[in-house]
């Protein structure tokens, strides 16, 4: 697999991540501030994520996700957008979506399932969006 990095179009791994990191800027931000908030117990508060981890963490994440993508794409010769489709749903459910309500069942979360349904949601459509764009841009 490692293979593979040699293989890579980066140009289409930074259109791709620069997307989906978008993405979850508006998702938590604009499209679902109030649903995130109330996920979290902290409904009526202002969050207090304006610190350089809030941004620089999740842009790290969103990097390594799309060049995982990129490299599984590539090792499994997807071609077809029919195909990035099946791969991130693949994807998206089997370790994104998976993995996120997973972290969400803690005793710090009042309302995991909520916070599972918005965050997996957000992840699900990003892998979405980073397949068709490595794969339309392979």
């Amino acid at each position: 697999m490692i293979s593979q990095f040699a293989n890579l179009n980066w140009i289409s791994i930074l259109i791709a991540f620069f997307a989906y990191f978008i993405l979850g800027a508006l998702w938590f931000t604009l499209f679902f501030t109030r649903q995130y908030k109330i996920s979290l117990g902290r409904a009526g508060e202002t969050l207090q994520n304006n610190k350089p981890i809030f941004i620089v963490g999740p842009a790290l994440c969103s990097l390594v996700i799309t060049i995982a993508s990129a490299v599984l794409i590539n090792a499994l010769h997807l071609q077809s957008f029919s195909e990035a489709f099946s791969f991130a749903l693949l994807v998206g459910f089997g370790y994104l979506v998976a993995n996120t309500v997973n972290i969400a069942i803690n005793p710090n979360i009042p309302q995991p399932i909520y916070y599972g349904v918005i965050s997996g949601t957000y992840h699900l459509i990003g892998i979405l969006i980073v397949s068709t764009i490595l794969v339309a841009m392979k």
